[in-house]
């Protein structure tokens, strides 16, 4: 038997692992921007488009109508999570793709949203209620609160999609909220399964009083990546989006400590999956859209904790509802004039309310910065000491999440508009 020769046998274990890795790569199909396949294309120079169009991106701070070129590309899924690290350092937001089960499907998800849909979801009338308690509550929420979150989330070795970190943030998150709801019947908290991975996304729901009123969701996302994340990879990930989460924890913590029951169904959702592809969110608005659920609005909570740029909050103007971003406007201008409001653009897919925005639903996404947000995202170094210590400045976005559900959702004295 002839005998290896050290690198004649490095060369050949170096095959069989590149073999072993081409056997579990998966073809997947995603649609995805220009910029992002610039991006792809640097990883996998075989990477073309199938199908390319363009599309309606909501509307510039002018009030002109963006468009977007957006292309239908097929890849190995074991390339998807290079692609998303790539992405978020090339414009600041991620994934900046959107997964998909067959051609047919992304083709069909880049098609115009039916005029039927979107009449629907032009009714609701944002019109700021001044609702009373608001003011009082406001007061109530605690930074301190929001800090035990986040160093709790990233304490997690990750929270990756795939791992069993991730799953058990999952099942911690899960157990949070259930412990806040306490004994209401009106409160259910339910873990959501997905279909290809083991994390769940978390739901929680205040039902309420008037079912033809409809339904609020507030969301952020509850997984973590550094790019190629394994099972024991470190990924604390407290500003993305450990700090979203929390800032959604503490408004629903003070909601419930006051006993607030709404007119409109309220959900709280910690989307599983959303660095892969909006996996979670574009699973659960696909599920809103197919049982016509009416949703009246939908804010996205990811990345609150670094304040990079001058204005306390960034409302992104593409893909989103340009009414119910002026009503967050009005909404901060009445309940926290302290805060100053600017906008800002994330590009096709950068966050969990492009799922919702693509089903047809009105959906918004105040952001912690316009140009220069956290430098350490998606890195080991993504933790609480390298954001706001202190959590002041995810606390300014519970507010606001507050303020959006009260206002929005109604009560026993404030009458809802249908």
């Amino acid at each position: 038997m002839p005998t290896l020769t050290l690198t004649r046998l490095s060369a050949a274990l170096g095959g069989m692992l590149l073999s072993a890795a081409a056997a579990h790569a998966t073809p997947v199909w995603i649609t995805l921007g220009d910029t992002a396949l610039k991006q792809l294309q640097r990883i996998d120079t075989s990477a073309t488009a199938q199908y390319s169009t363009t599309i309606d991106a909501g509307k510039a701070a002018d009030g002109a109508v963006r468009r977007e070129t957006v292309h239908v590309v097929e890849i190995d899924d074991s390339r998807l999570g290079e692609l998303a690290h790539a992405v978020h350092h090339a414009r600041g937001h991620g994934p900046g793709y959107i997964v998909h089960d067959s051609f047919d499907d992304a083709r069909q998800a880049l098609q115009p949203v039916p005029a039927a849909v979107a009449k629907r979801a032009a009714l609701t009338a944002y019109t700021v209620s001044n609702a009373p308690q608001i003011n009082t509550w406001l007061q109530q929420l605690q930074a301190s609160n929001i800090v035990g979150t986040i160093t709790s989330l990233s304490g997690f070795t990750n929270r990756y999609y795939t791992t069993s970190h991730g799953v058990a943030a999952s099942d911690w998150l899960a157990l949070q909220w259930k412990q806040l709801a306490g004994s209401r019947a009106d409160i259910a908290v339910e873990q959501f399964a997905h279909t290809g991975f083991p994390q769940k996304s978390v739901i929680l729901t205040i039902r309420g009083s008037d079912p033809a009123a409809g339904t609020i969701v507030l969301g952020g996302h509850l997984d973590s990546t550094v790019g190629r994340t394994t099972e024991n990879t470190r990924s604390p990930g407290a500003d993305d989006d450990a700090s979203g989460i929390a800032s959604l924890t503490e408004a629903l913590r003070v909601l419930l400590a006051n006993d607030y029951r709404p007119k409109r169904t309220i959900k709280f959702v910690g989307y599983a999956a959303e660095e892969a592809g909006l996996l979670g969110s574009k699973a659960i608005a696909k599920q809103f859209r197919a049982q016509n659920a009416n949703v009246v609005g939908v804010l996205q909570l990811d990345m609150t904790n670094y304040k990079g740029d001058p204005k306390d909050i960034y409302l992104i103007t593409d893909y989103t509802n340009a009414a119910q971003n002026t009503y967050l406007t009005n909404l901060a201008k009445t309940y926290l004039p302290e805060l100053s409001i600017g906008t800002s653009q994330c590009g096709y897919a950068c966050s969990d309310h492009a799922s919702w925005n693509a089903q047809g639903y009105p959906a918004s996404f105040p952001f912690e910065a316009d140009q220069n947000d956290s430098p350490t995202i998606h890195t080991v170094n993504d933790t609480l000491e390298n954001s706001d210590r202190q959590a002041n400045h995810a606390l300014k976005f519970g507010k606001l999440a507050l303020a959006y559900a009260v206002d929005l959702g109604g009560d026993a004295s404030t009458a809802v508009k249908h």
